[in-house]
């Protein structure tokens, strides 16, 4: 008896513990079932440009997402055009400039604003801030007269002057530094290094994640570009790859073949930059999550 007595709570005890994971698996299910649907929904854009690059001319508008008569043609023609390649190169010299002058203004304006007290600190700060809510159509008529005045219409510095220096980057960076303890800042100068050497030795590499999730923002800003090239170049060897993918096509028909396959070559930068930057922005996830 004294045995029986001691198996019915234990008993008793395993169904009340298995009675609530019901709802909570069913409430996996339904959060992965969300997740799937999600994700179906993020990759379909991809996957209709794909299917659509496999298509010929009077296949483009049918719904069947397979091809009928699947076709290589479409790539044969855009890597034959040379036109294609120099856009890829004028896209890949702009955005990776870009990418590099971000990463360096960014991070010592966000350094200067966070780690130093001076007069009119939070003034500045402000003022870069306020930039954010300026569209950037307001922006283009000044852009463009600049450039025209400067000499930089239809070149690569009159594509790439307005993104050098972006006040998101900035605000970014400001935080992220925000973590670097003081205390680093102030041993590394009693050791006598200066400011600089501070900044390059002791507090960028504690903010890699922002680094790695700016250089793929301002990356993926400059490569898919379209207004301010299309509005500052005059000349098909100075288009980027939207702008000159753009022009596949005429006032009667859109090449949307060809524009989607062009589309599909010019995701493997982006592709290979993310890939590139990813572990550092899991890594920092991950270690944020250590110190809560």
């Amino acid at each position: 008896m004294a045995m029986a007595d001691t198996i019915r709570p234990t008993a008793a005890a395993v169904l009340e513990t298995r009675g609530p994971a019901r709802p909570r698996n069913m409430g996996q299910i339904i959060r992965w079932l969300i997740l799937f649907a999600g994700g179906v929904l993020m990759v379909m854009p991809i996957a209709y440009m794909i299917s659509t690059s496999l298509k010929w001319p009077h296949e483009v508008y049918d719904v069947n997402l397979i091809p009928k008569e699947p076709t290589l043609e479409n790539y044969t023609y855009v890597l034959e055009d040379g036109r294609f390649y120099l856009w890829f190169l004028n896209s890949i010299i702009i955005a990776t400039i870009t990418t590099a002058s971000n990463l360096l203004f960014d991070s010592l304006v966000g350094y200067t604003l966070c780690k130093f007290r001076f007069p009119g600190r939070m003034i500045v700060f402000i003022a870069i801030l306020s930039t954010l809510m300026i569209p950037t159509e307001m922006l283009v008529i000044p852009w463009y007269l600049m450039s025209q005045s400067f000499g930089w219409l239809d070149s690569y510095w009159g594509i790439m002057f307005p993104g050098l220096m972006t006040a998101f980057g900035t605000f970014l960076m400001k935080q992220f530094f925000e973590s670097v303890p003081d205390d680093f800042i102030e041993a590394a100068r009693i050791d006598g290094l200066n400011e600089l050497q501070i900044w390059w030795t002791v507090a960028m590499p504690l903010v890699k994640p922002a680094l790695a999730a700016l250089a793929i923002f301002v990356f993926l800003g400059n490569w898919t570009a379209f207004l301010w090239p299309l509005i500052v170049t005059n000349s098909v060897e100075m288009y980027t790859i939207p702008v000159g993918l753009s022009g596949f096509g005429d006032e009667a028909d859109v090449a949307w073949e060809l524009i989607m396959t062009g589309a599909a070559i010019s995701t493997i930068p982006t592709l290979v930059i993310f890939l590139i930057f990813q572990r550092f922005i899991i890594r920092g996830v991950v270690m944020a999550g250590l110190k809560g």
